[in-house]
This record gives C-alpha cells, sequence and structure tokens, in this order.
C-alpha cells in the first residue's frame, strides 16, 4: 500500500509541478495564475491540452514550441521532475500520516520560492503567506484527528521564534538577509517545528552550511564576488528539504552529543 501512495503522490507532484511553472513564471509579473491558459513565450500561441502533459509533452516536443518551433527552457521540465520527486519522497518519508498533505505543500511552496529566488533575487509575499496559511490550516487538521496539540503548540512556537531571529537579523543587516527571508520563517519554523525542535535547527544548520560551501565554490570558480547578493531562499529551502528527509536519521544522533 505505501507503493501504491508514493506512485500517487509522485503523479500528483508532476502534475503540481506542472502548475507551479506557471506560478513561477506569473506571480513576479503581477499576473493572475489562473487565467489566461498557459502560452508559448515566443510567439504566445496558447498551449493546447495534448502539450501540456507534465514531463511528457515537453520531451516529445523535444523542448520547443509546436507552433514557432522556439526553445523552451529546460527549467519547466526540471521543476515537473522536482515536484515529482519531492512528493514522492515525501510520502515515503512520512507513509500514511495526517501531516502529510501539510508538508506536500510546504514542498510545493518552497520548490517555487527556491526558483523565483535563484532566478530573480525575491520571495513573493502571494506564495509565502498562502504557503503558510495552508500549512498551519492542515497541521490544525492533523492535530484536531491525531489529538497531538504538543507537536502544534512547538511548532507555533518554533515559528515564532524563527521569525524573531530573522526578524533582528534582517534589522541588523538588512543587505545580508532580506524580508522575504524574514516571512520565509514563519513557514520554515512551523513546518519543521511540528516534528520537532532539533529539525529546525538541523534546517537552520544545513542551509548555512550548503550556502557557505557553493557560494566558497562559486568565489573560487569566480562565478561570483564575495559582495554579490545570494539567494538566501535557496539554501532555506534546501536546508528545510535537508531536514524533512534526512532528519530522522540525524537528529537521534545529533540529540545524544552532550
Amino acid at each position: 500500500m505505501l507503493g501504491v501512495l508514493i506512485g500517487g503522490c509522485a503523479l500528483f507532484g508532476l502534475a503540481v509541478g506542472s502548475f507551479l511553472n506557471v506560478v513561477i513564471y506569473r506571480v513576479p509579473r503581477n499576473e493572475s495564475v489562473v487565467s489566461p491558459r498557459s502560452k508559448c513565450p515566443s510567439c504566445g500561441a496558447p498551449i493546447k491540452d495534448r502539450d501540456n502533459i507534465p514531463v511528457l509533452s515537453w520531451l516529445f516536443l523535444k523542448g520547443r514550441c509546436r507552433s514557432c518551433r522556439a526553445q523552451i527552457s529546460p527549467r519547466y521540465l526540471y521543476v515537473e521532475l522536482a515536484g515529482g520527486a519531492l512528493f514522492a519522497g515525501a510520502a515515503a518519508r512520512l507513509g500514511f500520516r495526517w501531516d502529510l498533505p501539510a508538508f506536500l505543500v510546504l514542498l510545493a511552496g518552497l520548490l517555487a520560492l527556491a526558483v523565483i529566488d535563484l532566478e530573480q533575487l525575491i520571495l513573493p509575499k502571494k506564495i509565502v503567506y498562502p504557503t503558510l496559511t495552508m500549512v498551519a490550516g492542515l497541521l490544525v487538521l492533523a492535530a484536531v484527528v491525531t489529538e497531538d496539540w504538543h507537536d502544534l503548540l512547538v511548532a507555533a512556537i518554533c515559528s515564532a521564534a524563527w521569525f524573531v531571529l530573522f526578524f533582528f537579523l534582517n534589522y541588523a543587516s538588512p543587505r545580508m538577509l532580506g524580508f522575504g527571508d524574514v516571512r520565509l520563517a514563519l513557514v520554515l519554523g512551523l513546518g519543521l517545528g511540528w516534528l520537532g525542535w532539533r529539525y529546525v535547527i538541523l534546517g537552520f544548520f544545513a542551509a548555512n552550511f550548503i550556502g557557505a560551501v557553493l557560494g566558497l565554490a562559486l568565489i573560487g570558480m569566480k562565478k561570483m564576488t564575495r559582495d554579490q547578493q545570494i539567494p538566501y531562499g535557496v539554501f532555506l529551502a534546501l536546508g528545510a528539504a535537508f531536514a524533512i528527509f534526512v532528519g530522522p536519521e540525524i537528529v537521534p544522533w545529533f540529540s545524544s552529543i552532550h
């Protein structure tokens, strides 16, 4: 039965990834994600239903528009694949749990925000706040069904604590940490806090470790300079994903250190 759940979540994740491509393109441009229907960014031809199948359509058309044959960015393919992989991974990690929907929403939101931050160095409120609202609502539902109010309380405390920490970091150095990261801290603190406060710490250190390693590597290869702004939201998302997927193996070891 777990295999059915994983397969179903993988297919659902591919479809969500296709929608996230719309979100990633339109939200920074203040366009509706509902209408009009998707179109080729080069010639403006509407994308037909047969050309809107996740992954398969991009591969069948070889990454080109059917009408004008213009190149379609492989980012569309990568986001769809990432959506499927993240959803399948969450199902494999959490299984048949009431908090699974909350983490599917969290991972979808983080995927969209990470790509936008990587491309444009912004974390739009129009994605952060709906993600926060949906994750909070689904975790409350999970707490109601399981009567596990302790995890919800810890999640709320971690969310508030991480927000306060990031708020003061932003106040001390707005150039180092944008306010979009402060808003995102609410979401990450809530999601990781539901798993336990150690997951919040693990996510924070993983984000900064990944950011430091990649940053030093890019500086060493002269792909970026020391004063160049970095998409910190990308590393926060990676750190959170690391905590969710690898945390159960690391947290017990981490907790045993005195």
